[in-house]
């Protein structure tokens, strides 16, 4: 290690950049690129370098990196305190982006979103320097606040709605609602209920615009939807008065958890699952898989959400992509066992 190494506080040697530079086998400038202007680096010499910094617990010197670069190498991320699936699984493919290109990400996680809350968030990025933020604003009544906010910083919304004035990624929610309804009619279902998230969330309104855009284009009445709030208890407590209606052959659920309750309540009534009524739900939570029975459901590529969103917010960093820039991600259905062919009485 560099003899003129600095010290921690506990008097270990600290890594330099040379240091990181000798194990990766690169030079000292290509160590720099890869932690200040990672998309220029070649993606082999990129983990390389990545690779030592983290084997040698290298920490760049930040004052030193905004005087010499302009730039933090921190992003910032607007996002509010929850632990469902889909916005927590959102985040976590952002800060994975993110951090294999070498950035740093800071959160500023927010107890709501409105207009008020997402500008002090995005001011509270600002002063710490962030180079780009994003915003991730699932629900309907952040569009205001997301139009107010300021443009001399690099922005990208996630999972917004489609009027924001930059640029933005989002699953296509509507697509997936339709594949799922599609599928259920392919059976012989002659229509399909609707078990809808809560109404100001952009997910649970794509989801509801699919079911019925689906059942429109093949002719199909629309029966009123039941509305949940995402949770599996709402999904058992609508589920005991589906479970009561021998009309219901088929159900569509905005998400997982709900239908979880469902299945519980299906079972619960003696309805059998699909024999008597079909069920697909939306997000493809990792226990899916393993409902009884195994649920059919619409997979959502967080992954994916997170590397588009975070090459927009480098594109916006360096000054390219035009602000109403929207990037799609297509969700996939997952058949399984809790769909079937309907019985004819």
């Amino acid at each position: 290690m560099a003899a003129d190494s600095p010290e921690a506080p506990d008097g270990r040697r600290l890594a330099v950049m040379e240091d990181v530079a000798a194990m990766a086998g690169v030079s000292a400038m290509t160590v720099s690129r890869v932690l200040n202007t990672p998309e220029k680096v070649r993606p082999q010499t990129r983990a390389r370098v990545m690779a030592a910094v983290q084997a040698l617990d290298y920490r760049p010197n930040s004052a030193a990196r905004v005087l010499a670069t302009g730039r933090s190498g921190v992003l910032g991320v607007v996002s509010f305190d929850t632990t469902l699936y889909g916005p927590a699984s959102t985040l976590f493919s952002i800060e994975q982006a993110a951090r294999e290109h070498g950035y740093t990400v800071s959160i500023v996680s927010l107890s709501s979103l409105n207009r008020r809350s997402i500008g002090e968030g995005v001011e509270r990025l600002r002063a710490q320097s962030a180079d780009g933020i994003m915003v991730v604003a699932p629900h309907e009544s952040a569009a205001d606040g997301l139009k107010e906010l300021p443009s001399d910083t690099p922005l990208v919304a996630v999972g917004a709605g489609t009027d924001v004035p930059f640029p933005a990624v989002a699953v296509d929610h509507r697509a997936g609602a339709e594949r799922a309804v599609r599928h259920l009619l392919s059976l012989g279902h002659e229509s399909v209920l609707h078990l809808a998230g809560p109404s100001d969330w952009v997910d649970a309104r794509g989801r509801l615009d699919g079911w019925r855009a689906a059942l429109e284009a093949a002719g199909h009445g629309l029966p009123d939807p039941a509305a949940g709030d995402w949770s599996a208890r709402s999904g058992y407590e609508l589920g005991r008065q589906i479970a009561a209606d021998p009309e219901v052959t088929a159900v569509f659920a905005a998400n997982d958890a709900m239908a979880l309750g469902l299945l519980r309540a299906l079972r619960e009534a003696g309805r059998d699952v699909p024999g008597d009524v079909s069920v697909v739900g939306f997000d493809d939570v990792p226990e899916a898989a393993y409902f009884p029975p195994p649920l059919t459901t619409v997979r959502q590529n967080f992954a994916e959400v997170g590397r588009r969103a975070f090459d927009l917010l480098l594109d916006r960093i360096g000054g390219g992509a035009a602000a109403r820039t929207r990037r799609v991600v297509e969700p996939e259905l997952v058949v399984r066992e809790s769909t079937g062919v309907r019985r004819r009485s």
